[in-house]
């Protein structure tokens, strides 16, 4: 058994228990772990979060898709040129660098207070992300490689289809697992603060305003689950997928 895999998340449990045992925290706005589990529990039991999961993972899917769909096959195909791709580098890098919160107001001027800003501004983010990793993957794959292949007599799309894809898939799993824990994180955000009716985000900030602390935290550790969790299949699909990852 790999016990390493359960030391952050004990000495997380430990941390939290002294803290909340010695009174270093106030326990109403720091419940004990078995509290929150507790509420946690009823959460989940009664299913009163299941419409609000559902609509978080909606919009993260949906905004993880059109990251996806519009940045995977730019980055590839900006990739294939370095010299192309330098001349929209500092267009990439400037919005990549810029906090994803200073572009709320822009998209709720284009997208209105509804879904589509939550959706537009998480899927704008990412796919820049994207669109970053799969394009240096692309910029990163063995000269000796593509050479080798084009003294055999092989074709530049076939050289991109059997070298370069599988190549860059190391680096561009990276930028997806990177976009899908940006894109949870933006629409947490967003929830909370762009009229939303449903969602984790909205359940958290409506615990903290109505002081339902214990709800509060309960919600904030389903949010990391799911988080987690979809970092977890994106690193199965690394180590057993994509073992050539390196070499």
């Amino acid at each position: 058994m790999k016990w390493h895999l359960y030391t952050g998340p004990l000495v997380l449990v430990i941390l939290w228990v002294l803290v909340s045992q010695f009174g270093l925290v106030d326990a109403f706005f720091l419940p004990n772990p078995l509290v929150t589990t507790a509420a946690l529990g009823t959460l989940v039991v009664t299913g009163s979060i299941l419409p609000d999961l559902l609509a978080t993972l909606a919009r993260v899917g949906l905004a993880f898709l059109i990251a996806v769909s519009v940045g995977l096959p730019l980055g590839l195909l900006l990739g294939r040129s370095e010299k192309v791709y330098r001349h929209f580098e500092f267009i990439i890098d400037f919005f990549r660098s810029m906090p994803a919160t200073a572009l709320f107001p822009l998209f709720l001027l284009l997208f209105g207070v509804t879904d589509s800003s939550k959706i537009a501004v998480a899927a704008f983010a990412s796919m820049l992300i994207i669109i970053f990793n799969s394009a240096h993957g692309v910029m990163h794959t063995s000269k000796t490689r593509i050479r080798a292949a084009k003294i055999m007599g092989a074709t530049n799309a076939q050289i991109f289809r059997w070298i370069v894809f599988w190549e860059s898939l190391p680096q561009t799993l990276v930028g997806l697992r990177s976009a899908v824990s940006l894109s949870l994180v933006i629409i947490l955000v967003t929830e909370m603060f762009i009229g939303a009716t449903s969602g984790l985000g909205r359940q958290i900030i409506d615990a903290q305003i109505t002081y339902e602390i214990k709800t509060m935290y309960a919600v904030i550790l389903l949010a990391g689950v799911v988080g987690y969790l979809c970092n977890l299949v994106f690193v199965h699909v690394e180590k057993n997928i994509v073992h050539w990852g390196g070499k």
